[in-house]
């Protein structure tokens, strides 16, 4: 709730402070709000981005849209509507009414029901029926895209996981510190699906798609028919051989359930073994230690991230753990893990209650092989992410698309990508032919440094830090030759979106 100082929009305020291209934090009645001026229109906005409530103030401006600071969602300052993921719902909007030299916030506006990117005669017809094979991210954004779309045809969501779909993120993030509660994992409350007529089967496993006859096959002898599919299968995580003796409790982390079983294990261990210096790991290693045991964590890299962020950054980001008690074992791999140790490469014994591998995932491609797609390290699509099937597009950590910043096709495994992806498969099943220009976007969290990474490097010549990271207070930008590909930032939410912004506008 706002503080009672602060300006309430009611009572009218001087159109000569609302300055073009800044945002006056203030308040409608007992809500938050912002004035923006564009041009010769002024905006009254819910001042917090819906997706983790971030202070919109401290976002940018992008012609008539904000941009939230802390994982970019994207809004309309006219509708209010979140226009790109991760913000599914919409802000509060209040009409603006200009008397003498004053802006007064009157009513709200009603919330618009949908985005209106496509035609409402393509909505109201559209595809014959709509299937998501997927419960992630992207198989979501997709349905709930549909509908905003207007679309009133059918719409399935056949999900293998046990749960509707939830904050994937958090699972090796705050759920697992034990800071987010599990009431705060669903990303939509059970009574949407039904309100939006969206039918969601959980625990349905799809055998094989006739991609002629337009069919998707569950493992429980059903069929469904499609006018229109949407393959957004994720990834798995990589299982490696370890010799395990009885009694060793060995955990993955991807799923809501896993990271459940591991919390529970976690309750009766004093240490905790992680397996990968990757992200997953490292982030699991800091919400264990933040539950307060002793994590040591191995990984055959000499640096923890040196692929994606650099030396200079993953020793940052070791150090940065070490100072909280996590004692690295790198150039190892475990050869054997027993009831409470583990055997490294070296022969070396570790207290290990629990063992967490965290080596990586590769893409779900199994179903999309069997129906004859196009594959190359994921699943092939064009510009719009239509697969070489009629009618079969595919979103998130399976898909490669053509990327326009770089030149080249990428697959990328983000959650915000894999949601934005969904949202423009969605519209492109209506006709939109909206082409995928996506910039990428992640985030990672350890303890209380966050790392916000946009663009995509795989290969880079020289990495450039200008600031501290000891202060935590910097930005690492990726480039080959002349060309920033990617830049890092932490404590640099502002440069993190004027960064993705001009990204954008490289395509």
């Amino acid at each position: 709730m706002p503080q009672n100082h602060a300006p309430d929009f009611r009572k009218g305020y001087p159109l000569q402070a609302i300055v073009e291209g800044t945002m006056v934090a203030g308040r409608v009645g007992d809500e938050a709000a912002l004035l923006i001026r564009r041009g010769q229109d002024i905006f009254a906005i819910g001042a917090a981005c819906t997706h983790y409530h971030a202070s919109l103030s401290d976002g940018l401006l992008v012609e008539d849209t904000v941009r939230c600071p802390m994982h970019h969602a994207c809004f309309s300052l006219r509708t209010g509507e979140a226009l790109y993921a991760p913000a599914l719902d919409p802000l509060d909007t209040w009409r603006i009414e200009v008397v003498s030299d004053r802006a007064y916030a009157r009513e709200k506006n009603v919330p618009l029901s949908r985005v209106n990117s496509v035609s409402p005669a393509r909505a109201s017809s559209g595809p014959s029926s709509v299937v998501i094979i997927g419960g992630g991210a992207a198989a979501l954004a997709a349905a709930d895209m549909l509908r905003r779309e207007s679309y009133t045809r059918p719409v399935t969501l056949l999900s293998a996981d046990e749960v509707a779909p939830y904050d994937r993120p958090n699972v090796s993030k705050d759920f697992l510190a034990g800071t987010a509660p599990e009431e705060w994992m669903p990303l939509r409350s059970a009574s949407y699906y039904s309100d939006q007529r969206i039918d969601l089967q959980l625990k349905q496993r799809v055998t094989s798609i006739n991609t002629a006859a337009r069919v998707a096959h569950l493992a429980d002898g059903r069929q469904f028919a499609y006018g229109a599919l949407l393959l957004a299968t994720g990834a798995d995580p990589i299982h490696l051989p370890v010799p395990a003796a009885p009694g060793a409790r060995i955990f993955y982390l991807r799923t809501l359930a896993d990271g459940r079983a591991l919390v529970a294990a976690a309750a009766s261990a004093r240490t905790a073994l992680v397996v990968g210096a990757s992200f997953i790991g490292l982030e699991a290693a800091a919400s264990l230690r933040a539950r307060g045991l002793n994590v040591h964590v191995v990984g055959l890299e000499s640096v923890p991230l040196v692929r994606v962020l650099g030396p200079e950054v993953g020793a940052f980001v070791q150090k940065l753990h070490e100072s909280k008690g996590v004692i690295f074992h790198l150039g190892q791999s475990v050869t054997r893990a027993d009831a409470h140790e583990a055997i490294l490469s070296d022969g070396s014994i570790l207290p290990a209650d629990i063992v967490v591998m965290g080596v990586g995932v590769k893409p779900a491609l199994a179903l999309a092989e069997q129906a004859g797609l196009s594959i190359d390290r994921g699943v092939i699509t064009n510009e719009f992410l239509e697969t070489s099937a009629p009618g079969v597009f595919a979103a998130g950590d399976i898909a490669r698309w053509p990327d326009p910043h770089s030149g080249e096709r990428i697959r990328v495994e983000h959650w915000a990508v894999a949601q934005r992806q969904g949202q423009i498969a969605a519209r492109n099943m209506l006709g939109a032919r909206e082409r995928c220009a996506i910039v990428p976007f992640f985030w990672s969290q350890h303890y209380e440094v966050a790392i916000n990474y946009v663009g995509h490097a795989e290969q880079w010549d020289v990495a450039v830090l200008d600031g501290s990271l000891e202060s935590h207070d910097c930005a690492i930008s990726y480039r080959r030759g002349e060309r920033t590909l990617a830049v890092a930032t932490i404590s640099r939410d502002l440069q993190s979106l004027r960064a993705e912004h001009l990204f954008e506008a490289m395509k």
